[in-house]
């Protein structure tokens, strides 16, 4: 049995993360064996992949988030040919759509998502998806490239409606819950949370971001991830063992660099 939990999207390379090695100490402490380190611009893959190769517990997920479009470019994706077949590079993330902030480019986003899932199908690495206002769009263009997803992939803090968990099962992906699933007033979700199939669960922080219940305003780091475990492990009327065990092998079946 798998006693160990995996934050499968975490920011170690935020900055606000100055003392590395206390908060990969507390992850331990709190089941947390193995971090992945998402990128979102060509800076933070640099980093994260810096913090992969230094820590034997954080792996790394190189990508350029839709909001940094700008920063797709050649030499990331040199930067990306080089590292692919890195062990500890185990995603291309974070990819995908958001319609969240005004003057946003429609076009711009859409372009480097759909290369970027190229991208990934050529070096054979999975996808983590972010999605933010724009979930019709980022299943439109999931499903038109479904070619691209042999590799699998995630849906980072996942938001919609059955109807959307639905088609991503279609399309061989899983969800990632965060801590907003802890939130008292998050009814939607935790009533979706009830119906999602067991198999397309994992678990992450997106720390610094979304810090479970009761530390909400406090900065969000991976030993909080068994918060959100908890959470769902009784919204699913199954035991906090059994749940992390589950998520654990899910999480090894696509990022397989993991095992």
């Amino acid at each position: 049995m798998n006693e160990f939990l995996i934050d499968v999207h975490a920011h170690l390379n935020d900055e606000r993360y100055n003392n590395l090695n206390e908060t990969l100490k507390n992850a331990k402490q709190s089941k947390v064996e193995k971090i992945i380190c998402v990128s979102y611009d060509f800076e933070s893959s640099k980093k994260a992949l810096k913090l992969s190769t230094e820590n034997e517990n954080i792996y790394a997920a190189i990508g350029i988030h839709p909001n940094n479009s700008g920063f797709f470019s050649q030499d990331f994706i040199d930067f990306l040919t080089k590292n692919y077949q890195n062990k500890k590079v185990v995603a291309i993330g974070e990819i995908g759509l958001d319609y969240h902030y005004e003057n946003f480019d429609k076009e711009k986003q859409r372009n480097v998502f759909i290369a970027q899932l190229k991208l990934a199908d050529t070096f054979g690495l999975p996808v983590q998806v972010h999605c933010r206002n724009a979930m019709n769009d980022t299943l439109e263009i999931l499903t038109e490239h479904r070619n691209l997803l042999k590799n699998g992939g995630i849906m980072h803090c996942f938001k919609g409606s059955f109807e959307n968990l639905r088609k991503v099962g279609e399309l061989g992906l899983k969800i990632s819950v965060g801590g907003v699933v802890t939130f008292k007033n998050a009814i939607e979700t935790q009533e979706l949370i009830e119906k999602v199939p067991l198999d397309m669960i994992l678990f992450e922080t997106d720390c610094p971001y979304l810090t479970p219940h009761p530390y909400r305003g406090k900065i969000n780091e991976p030993k909080f991830l068994e918060l959100t475990v908890q959470k769902t492990a009784e919204l699913k009327d199954i035991s906090f063992q059994k749940m992390m065990q589950i998520s654990t092998e899910n999480c090894c079946k696509i990022f397989k660099k993991l095992k």
